[in-house]
């Protein structure tokens, strides 16, 4: 299935939807199940309302279960493990009234040890004040492991995965924070490595380590046993920075006005007026297709940076005032495969499939 030549193709979206939406939904169904017996009460509430609302980033997630040369079975089932992770963990540091540094680091070690075939997984929990999850958590850890360990190009892509997942997990911890040192926590670390990113903001390259996308893009990689270290490092220099940057900066633009109102940290925010701020993120739009243009499937990746356009602007919050102007911008600077797309996306949340 290529889904970037017909990615105007109404039918082929549906498709789409139709037979790898319900292979995520049963995967999720059997990780709610396990969450439903976490003996802890907080834990396992989390787990399920991680489950319960943030579906819509496992759903994302499997379109590289499209990337050619992969098993689509076996790259849901990834998918869908280390994206839970992802949430669940989101929700440990987020939903709480917990501000403790040495406990978020310890959680999130969940994800580097996920990517880390053969290791023995931690006391994820050693300092977080809630314990008993009846193995769920190690679980989730040991189907990513397993499936990243039968990868034919494992060692090729494992240390650029390790890299995108600890950036990750630095966010994480520091962003969830007490707000009165978050901002400097954050920025101490960034610091390090911003200077491999010149023209990028210490913000916009915060909002790229929270994507998983780059991680999901080369598990799909990892199948072809010809892969050489140059493509794969090639590829993981597109998506991080720009095309996570994108993804996730698209996210915190439709919550705009959300995030204002319940004071909740915002990278777009930080964008010094509207104008900044649509120049910087048609800025990422253009970057990141060029860069998709250069890499094995350019059509594929290309695809993918339109489905974001198309996924998150179309959501109610991104036509509201503060937005509207600049989201019909980006549509714009997608060209007629975006409109297209975009339009495909409005339908089908009409229907609840989004």
């Amino acid at each position: 299935m290529d889904i970037a030549k017909e990615v105007s193709n109404p039918q082929l979206i549906y498709s789409f939807v139709r037979t790898i939406f319900p292979e995520v939904k049963a995967q999720l169904s059997f990780w709610e199940q396990k969450a439903g017996r976490c003996p802890d009460r907080v834990l396992r509430d989390q787990a399920l309302s991680s489950i319960a609302h943030k579906e819509f980033h496992c759903l994302g997630g499997s379109i590289y279960s499209l990337y050619p040369g992969v098993r689509i079975s076996e790259v849901i089932e990834f998918v869908v493990a280390y994206q839970t992770i992802s949430d669940y963990l989101d929700n440990l540091v987020d939903a709480l009234e917990i501000q403790d540094e040495q406990a978020f680091r310890q959680l999130h070690l969940a994800m580097t040890e996920a990517l880390d075939a053969g290791t023995q997984c931690s006391d994820y929990y050693a300092y977080y004040p809630y314990h008993e999850d009846g193995g769920y958590l190690v679980e989730l850890v040991q189907t990513c492991q397993r499936r990243v360990q039968k990868l034919p190009s494992y060692g090729v892509i494992r240390p650029f995965m390790m890299e995108l997942a600890e950036l990750y997990s630095m966010l994480q911890v520091t962003k969830h924070l007490h707000p009165a040192e978050r901002e400097k926590k954050m920025l101490s670390w960034l610091d390090k490595v911003i200077t491999k990113y010149p023209g990028l903001s210490a913000w916009e390259l915060a909002a790229a380590t929270g994507s998983t996308l780059g991680t999901f893009c080369l598990f799909g990689m990892a199948y072809d046993p010809r892969l050489t270290e140059n493509e794969a490092k090639k590829t993981k220099e597109a998506y991080f920075p720009w095309i996570t940057g994108l993804h996730i900066l698209l996210d915190y633009f439709i919550d705009l006005e959300e995030d204002r109102k319940t004071n909740q940290l915002n990278f777009v925010e930080y964008y010094g007026s509207k104008e900044e701020q649509q120049e910087r993120l048609l800025l990422f739009v253009e970057t990141a297709l060029n860069r998709a243009r250069s890499l094995k499937y350019p059509n594929f990746h290309e695809a993918i940076i339109r489905g974001l356009l198309a996924m998150y602007l179309s959501d109610q919050k991104g036509k509201s005032g503060d937005c509207g102007q600049v989201t019909q911008e980006l549509i714009r600077a997608g060209g007629r495969p975006v409109k297209v797309l975009y339009w495909i996306c409005l339908q089908l949340r009409k229907k609840g499939r989004l």
